[in-house]
């Protein structure tokens, strides 16, 4: 009974407009790269001090939910990932807009952001204790780990090249070395360039990489940057539930998967996404079509990386620990609004905790509205504006957006030298994803590879602390599953056909007279 009360809470009037505003906001906010989903909340913290505890979190909540799905627009439409989190989203979704199936790749990825995003907030609801213990027994092994996981999706993005797609990884990888060292402090890479120290910031490089080449051959070529086809109008929301329902088993295993890797601090959409999308191409009856318009592909990104909104604030709440820099900002708000964090927070403030979940799953269910309204207009201002217009107005955005994350003119900097790396390595045959994928998860795995070896040297036991513990076990099993599946399923194939042919063979000459 109590928890009918804490939705009437959440259902007064005050606090739907709420949710819905800041619902637009999010998406107005995550679709222009450059600004996260954590400048958001940040910027707009200072505003909730004066509301109830309940609905300042409720619209926090929304603002982030909201930002994460708005992420997919850009990502969709013009390839740019308006947050970290659309990164893999770029993979299926350009292309499908590219043939013309952008409002249909705009209407899965709706469906599938808010899928991910119930189901993390109500694995929120009735799982946060137990499951933030997860949280707790993942060390540096097991991130290290994690992002080696993660940089098993190489083989996935580099179908054709996988010499090329290494070769990109790990020039990510050296990217995100440079700067001075998360552990040492040693100055790498920087050439003596004092703009170099601070590092590559991941927003800045992820638009230098895949906007800024785009804008050059938008530029270069005479072709219209998008294609509409005469039956491509409307949401297509019909076309889209009925292939969300032939990829459920895809959609709610990316939507646990996003809400286990929300759990763990640090870890956040993008590397959710990242492994959804491995393991959606992994387990898929045609992993050929992934990375050239394949609907599971969406599904598989947006429903992870919404999840990790849920996901991200079990550890936030029970244990004050903050999945994700976005729960970080939030856990401020809560210190300042006078609420304790920990293991008790349920039952001694469960009228604030409980209201703002319910509001939480009221944001995503708005979502699906006002999702389909802007991004069907979304679509149609990106294809019916020329080129003329639509250049200038994405690269003031990229400079913008680049310069907003610690307004320095260096990241400007850095985005515009990458971009121009990128677009020469796009020339020579070169994908940005896995330079993205190793700037992404380089310092993850560096983090965890340097501190597990630390602590194993210190036991005498560095095999065992990378290879004697039951997590990182399995999660070095699910990367070499994801590593070599393709191989096996290949060679299972070519085996079947060899022994078909031979039955039919076999059968046609005891067919003959």
């Amino acid at each position: 009974m109590d928890k009918l009360v804490y939705l009437a809470e959440a259902l007064t009037l005050t606090n739907l407009a709420l949710a819905l505003v800041g619902v637009v906001a999010g998406i107005v906010i995550g679709a222009m790269p450059g600004l996260s989903a954590t400048m958001a909340v940040a910027v707009l913290v200072p505003f909730t001090f004066t509301m109830e505890p309940a609905s300042g979190l409720i619209v926090l909540g929304a603002i982030y939910t909201g930002a994460i799905y708005g992420g997919s627009y850009s990502a969709i439409l013009v390839n740019t990932p308006g947050t970290p989190s659309a990164i893999a989203t770029t993979f299926d979704g350009f292309p499908m807009a590219k043939r013309g199936d952008g409002a249909l790749a705009v209407s899965l990825a709706t469906l599938a952001s808010v899928t991910g995003g119930l189901v993390g907030a109500l694995l929120l609801m009735f799982l946060a204790p137990p499951l933030a213990q997860v949280a707790l027994a993942f060390g540096p092994p097991e991130y290290f780990w994690l992002a080696v996981f993660g940089l098993t999706l190489i083989s996935a993005l580099s179908v054709g090249n996988l010499l090329k797609g290494m070769i990109g990884a790990c020039l990510g990888l050296l990217l995100s070395m440079v700067g001075i060292a998360v552990i040492g402090a040693d100055v790498r890479f920087t050439m003596g360039s004092q703009v170099l120290l601070g590092g590559i910031n991941i927003v800045a490089g992820l638009i230098g990489l895949y906007c800024i080449p785009v804008l050059i051959d938008l530029v270069a070529t005479r072709d219209p940057h998008l294609r509409v086809a005469p039956e491509s109008g409307g949401f297509r929301l019909k076309e889209a539930f009925a292939i969300t329902m032939k990829e459920k088993v895809n959609l709610i295993r990316s939507s646990l998967i996003g809400t286990i890797v929300g759990i763990l601090p640090g870890a956040g959409g993008s590397v959710a996404s990242l492994v959804s999308y491995s393991e959606a191409r992994r387990s898929s009856k045609h992993p050929e079509r992934y990375g050239t318009g394949e609907p599971g592909g969406i599904i598989a990104t947006e429903s992870a990386n919404n999840a990790t909104v849920g996901g991200g604030f079990i550890p936030t709440l029970v244990l004050g620990i903050p999945g994700t820099p976005p729960d970080a900002v939030i856990l401020g708000a809560l210190l300042v609004q006078g609420i304790r964090i920990g293991p008790t927070l349920f039952t001694t403030q469960g009228s604030i905790v409980y209201t703002f979940i319910f509001g939480l799953i009221i944001g995503t269910l708005i979502m699906l509205p006002v999702g389909l309204l802007i991004g069907r207009y979304a679509y149609k201002s990106i294809v019916a504006i020329p080129k003329s217009a639509l250049v200038p107005t994405i690269a003031f955005m990229t400079v913008v957006g680049s310069f907003a994350i610690h307004n320095n003119l260096n990241d400007v900097a850095v985005m515009l030298g990458l971009g121009v790396v990128g677009w020469l390595l796009n020339r020579t045959g070169y994908s940005p994803s896995p330079i993205v994928l190793g700037l992404v998860l380089g310092q993850i795995a560096e983090q965890g590879f340097v501190q597990s070896y630390l602590i194993g040297n210190a036991q005498g036991n560095i095999l065992g602390m990378f290879f004697g513990r039951p997590i990182s076990m399995a999660i070095v099993a699910f990367a070499a599953l994801t590593l070599f599946y393709p191989l096996i399923a290949s060679a299972i194939g070519a085996r079947r056909a060899r022994k078909s042919h031979t039955d039919i063979t076999v059968e046609s000459r005891d067919g003959q007279p």
